[in-house]
């Protein structure tokens, strides 16, 4: 075989081998992304018990708490709730402490703090830990910097509409609720559509179906009325 032709074909190999290194790479950090995005969270099976009341106790103790959380939010100030529920920590607590001492002191008894145990555990956090949750962030944060800038500077039209559409009814939805209020329901939605869903998932797939089938054609149209400069960046 011609040396220039076997040169060839071995960078040619070479190349098409750094592709599929290249691509399997981005692969396993689209994968990483995944798995560490808060969807995920809520994919978990201890959140997924939760919002599916496999516990009805554990379930309506959570819910409870946070909805009270956030009602609390929606009357009081942060520094307010924090500070309440600070304090009636303390008084629990202080309560608990006085009254070991006490029983300790009548039954001359020497058991000692009553949370030596917890006193003595390590609470701090390891370096790794935080180097973890740290790279974890920053890559969130990259990935929403890469992505507004894709829709800022309109490198795909048909996505910066999608957005333009998106925080245009949030405008009317703003003008309703403020955050603390779609926080609140938020929170009753995520409890309650689980359960809802499991029950009648046939039927409410069905309706989902017909909606993105709705919403696919419409923006079928969009793009066969865009400009063909457009269309073909589109394409591209």
């Amino acid at each position: 075989m011609d040396p220039m032709t076997q040169s060839a074909q071995i960078s040619s190999s070479q190349g098409l081998a750094d592709g599929q290194n290249s691509a399997a790479k981005e692969s396993k950090l689209s994968d990483s992304f995944l798995s560490s995005s808060p969807v995920s969270l809520i994919q978990s099976p201890q959140v997924k018990d939760l919002i599916h009341w496999r516990d009805p106790k554990k379930s309506g103790v959570v819910f409870g708490l946070s909805l009270l959380l956030l009602l609390s939010l929606a009357a009081f100030s942060f520094i307010s709730v924090a500070s309440y529920l600070l304090l009636a920590l303390l008084c629990v607590t202080i309560t608990f402490r006085i009254y070991k001492s006490v029983v300790q002191a009548v039954q001359k008894s020497s058991d000692g703090h009553p949370f030596k145990t917890l006193i003595e555990k390590d609470v701090s956090i390891p370096p790794e830990t935080f180097r973890k949750h740290v790279d974890s962030s920053l890559t969130h944060i990259n990935r929403a910097l890469k992505q507004m800038s894709r829709l800022f500077l309109v490198e795909d039209l048909v996505d910066s509409l999608k957005l333009a559409v998106v925080m245009w009814l949030f405008t009317y939805v703003g003008a309703v609720f403020n955050g603390i209020t779609i926080l609140i329901l938020a929170d009753i939605l995520l409890f309650a559509v689980p359960p809802v869903y499991e029950k009648n998932k046939t039927q409410i797939d069905q309706y989902i179906d017909v909606i993105r089938t709705q919403i696919n054609t419409t923006m079928a149209k969009l793009q066969e009325k865009l400009p063909g400069a457009v269309k073909r960046c589109k394409t591209e």
